[in-house]
């Protein structure tokens, strides 16, 4: 599977000019042949609208169905972060919309910091499992990612790669995440972590940008900058990685020496 990562540029606010770059976006991505193209959290509004993106939710066939006829229209699958106004209250989702297939929602279960525990509820159930271009992908959202038990089940269950629309604020700390934890997550799951972040800063937040596509090996295929928008592409095969699964067998080992016994 070839997938683009979209990174954006945080300082553009407005809901039209927004929706105007993604759409051109993903027209690049799919004239570069990508499958596959992975946005950020919160992508239509930007992270930092605050109430606004709650008060603007819409319902999920309404709040989709522009990026469905994206998708339909060119051909290839999109992976995005937005709020989804449900029953219950806002979720701040990630959608998988594949074209002439139903939309596939994730909410983000770990919500971050005040700010998101007050527009958001917390979801409460685990990825879908999803196969896109013959490659199994599971979603999380941002802060999810950080979370070790998050990734692992999505690899015990048969995920060979998880998509992560992210908002990661710029801090060392969020340096150490994007350039450390991610491919540490692919390495220890034997799986594909796709990131993409925002980067610079929409007057709320500054964000650390370095999208990036690890490896099941732990090894980088493609990383974007701290400051600029910009638009990465890596194939995804996992049969290139069986010498690292033979050598790292952590599922294996997981599921014969820790899982409960009866």
């Amino acid at each position: 599977m070839k997938v683009a990562v979209i990174q954006m540029d945080a300082a553009m606010t407005g809901a039209a000019d927004r929706h105007s770059a993604i759409l051109r976006s993903l027209e690049d991505a799919a004239a570069a042949g990508a499958d596959l193209a992975v946005l950020p959290e919160l992508a239509p509004t930007g992270y930092g609208a605050g109430q606004t993106i709650a008060d603007t939710a819409k319902d999920a066939d309404a709040g989709l169905a522009e990026w469905q006829d994206a998708s339909d229209r060119l051909g290839i699958a999109i992976a995005m972060g937005l709020a989804i106004r449900m029953a219950q209250g806002v979720d701040n989702a990630a959608a998988l919309i594949a074209p002439g297939r139903a939309p596939v929602l994730y909410a983000k279960r770990m919500l971050y910091g005040d700010y998101e525990k007050g527009l958001f509820r917390p979801g409460d159930a685990p990825s879908p499992i999803v196969e896109i271009a013959g490659l199994r992908c599971g979603l999380l959202v941002c802060f999810d990612v950080e979370f070790p038990e998050l990734c692992r089940d999505l690899a015990l269950r048969g995920a060979e790669a998880i998509i992560v629309p992210t908002a990661l604020p710029r801090s060392e700390g969020a340096r150490f995440i994007a350039q450390n934890v991610v491919p540490v997550r692919a390495f220890e799951n034997q799986l594909f972590v796709v990131y993409a972040d925002h980067c610079g800063s929409d007057g709320s937040f500054a964000y650390q940008g370095l999208s990036v596509i690890a490896a099941p090996d732990g090894s980088v295929l493609a990383s974007a900058g701290e400051s600029d928008a910009a638009t990465i592409l890596a194939e995804l095969d996992p049969a290139a990685y069986g010498a690292s699964r033979d050598q790292n067998p952590y599922l294996a080992e997981v599921s014969a020496r820790l899982s409960p016994r009866r």
